[in-house]
């Protein structure tokens, strides 16, 4: 099974960053790499929505985390066994697995059991005891199977019995009162030439009658055997051999181990390790929502790479993307941020451009590469540029993010005024999220000598709105702030119209005295004419946090 590659973006995603996730997963496909999807790292905000809405573009798929799963580590679809199989058929087919470990499963694929060696050795000798009469779970069909018997009186040959074998190496006298000596419905009984056994036999109404040597009865026999119902098949083996064989008539199921519990393929690997140790086949199967086996887990499993790769979109910093990234391979990073403390134990294509959007980068790949751009994603590209900008009016806004926005409108036959008035007016409606929801939404985590700072900014085209809420914004960042342990928590609520921001702030309280923005009331600061997060708060702002720290 091929790997899967997503391309995701980082938690609390802007539009930018699900943009870039959808545009680059599609360039990837149109480059003949069908394994790349999109995917998000959590839940799209109001204008986000609006802009795939609109354009009729899927959301990426949603990965909340990427802590290591058993679904990560499923290979291929594992070979099963039906619960019926012969044993012996199901001998020949667990020698030729790699993993010599098969699930058992039942007429609809259902997980019934595990075969393995150890099951088969420790369940077959509770069949052939000397001290006790073998008795297996079978049919006349597993018995034609496994002996590779010619039947001769055929009788009903799906129905399952519980049969006893019996060899009939007595006398004609002596078997006489064997047979009689208890019920004989369930006994299957082996003989080679002796006729006047086989007519005890049958008249004792056993089950079937399994001739060894290849010797083919008289009419006589067969007639009679037809009369009253008893099978007759023909074996070419010797007796010895042809009971060996018959022991192994018994379905895979009767000597497999029901004891080992399958685990759900979105179970954490730290629970697929400790069900691995605890079985006896050190193999756990995986099975979905329905109990159909979707994959096996060995020991050999605990030591390979994932069955996912990752190209990171809109940053590279590890406090900001999704949990559990530090255990994948990152094939690539495409970012517009600046370069913290990334680093890779591997060479990775890295590209990092000083614009205002990751999209104007996608943009720019799909132009160097000459691949045509579908004309939905070519609008969403647009959108990305223009909310990353604020329409242009961002201090990070770069020449390279104008030229590129216009060659998308050429494409798409949009206005970008127009539509930027649409998207700048579709992230409005953000002030008016519940507030847990709102403080989550493009939220960025920093750190600066070893503090967490944690900042999320939304665009408004009424800042009065938010303004009215502000207790519930102050206790959500000190709720967030508890949370994560952190030094300080904000939310920047950006007004396009007005060209500022307001700052919403939860700090150590330290702090406060070298917070240099102007204060509308303790927690909420007026930053006059500052748009970007990326270029004009956090290099002010870890400033004033270092300054703090001293």
């Amino acid at each position: 099974m091929s790997k899967t590659v997503y391309v995701i973006g980082h938690k609390n995603p802007d539009t930018d960053s699900v943009v870039a996730a959808a545009a680059y997963a599609a360039l990837k496909r149109a480059q003949g790499q069908p394994q790349v999807k999109a995917a998000r790292a959590g839940a799209v905000n109001p204008q986000t929505e609006y802009i795939f809405q609109r354009f009729g573009v899927p959301l990426p798929e949603f990965i909340p985390d990427l802590i290591p799963k058993a679904e990560y580590y499923i290979d291929e679809l594992p070979p099963v066994i039906r619960e019926h199989t012969p044993l012996w058929e199901a001998l020949v087919l667990l020698e030729q697995s790699p993993r010599q470990v098969m699930p058992i499963v039942d007429a609809i694929g259902a997980y019934k059991g595990l075969f393995y060696y150890n099951a088969f050795a420790k369940n077959i000798l509770t069949k052939i005891n000397p001290h006790r009469k073998a008795v297996i779970p079978t049919s006349i069909g597993h018995l034609i199977d496994t002996i590779k018997a010619q039947p001769l009186v055929p009788t009903d040959c799906e129905a399952m019995f519980n049969g006893r074998i019996v060899v009939a190496s007595l006398s004609a006298e002596r078997f006489r009162d064997y047979i009689h000596a208890e019920p004989a419905h369930n006994k299957v009984v082996l003989v080679g030439d002796r006729e006047e056994v086989m007519r005890i036999a049958i008249e004792a109404g056993v089950r079937a009658l399994i001739i060894t040597n290849g010797f083919i009865p008289s009419k006589d026999i067969t007639k009679l055997a037809e009369a009253k119902g008893v099978a007759i098949l023909i074996s070419s083996y010797d007796t010895s051999s042809t009971s060996l064989l018959a022991l192994y008539s018994t379905p895979v199921i009767s000597v497999a181990d029901a004891s080992i519990k399958p685990i759900g393929p979105r179970d954490f690997m730290k629970t697929a390790k400790l069900a691995i140790a605890a079985s006896p086949a050190r193999a756990v199967p995986i099975v979905d929502d329905g109990g159909k086996v979707v994959g096996l887990l060995t020991e050999g499993d605990l030591i390979r790479e994932p069955n996912i790769e990752l190209i990171l979109v809109d940053h590279h910093e590890f406090s900001q993307a999704v949990d559990g990234i530090q255990n994948y391979h990152i094939q690539e990073v495409i970012d517009h941020h600046r370069i913290g403390t990334f680093s890779t134990p591997y060479p990775i294509t890295f590209i990092n451009r000083v614009v205002g959007s990751t999209s104007t980068i996608i943009t720019s790949m799909y132009r160097e590469s000459r691949t045509p751009l579908d004309r939905a994603i070519a609008s969403i590209l647009l959108c990305g540029i223009l909310s990353d900008t604020l329409v242009f009016k961002s201090a990070t806004t770069t020449d390279t993010d104008r030229e590129m926005a216009d060659y998308l409108a050429s494409i798409t036959d949009l206005t970008i005024e127009e539509l930027g008035r649409d998207i700048m007016g579709s992230a409005s409606l953000a002030a008016r999220l519940p507030i847990d929801q709102l403080l989550r939404m493009d939220r960025k985590e920093y750190e600066v000598q070893g503090k967490k700072l944690t900042v999320s900014q939304i665009e408004l085209t009424n800042s009065q709105e938010l303004l009215a809420r502000q207790e519930e914004v102050l206790q959500g960042l000190a709720h967030i702030r508890t949370e994560m342990g952190a030094y300080l928590a904000a939310l920047m609520a950006t007004d396009i119209t007005k060209f500022e921001s307001i700052l919403y702030i939860d700090a150590d309280r330290e702090f406060y005295a070298y917070l240099s923005y102007p204060m509308q009331q303790p927690g909420i600061y007026i930053l006059k004419d500052v748009l970007s997060r990326k270029k004009q708060l956090m290099p002010a702002l870890t400033e004033m946090v270092q300054a703090a720290l001293g």
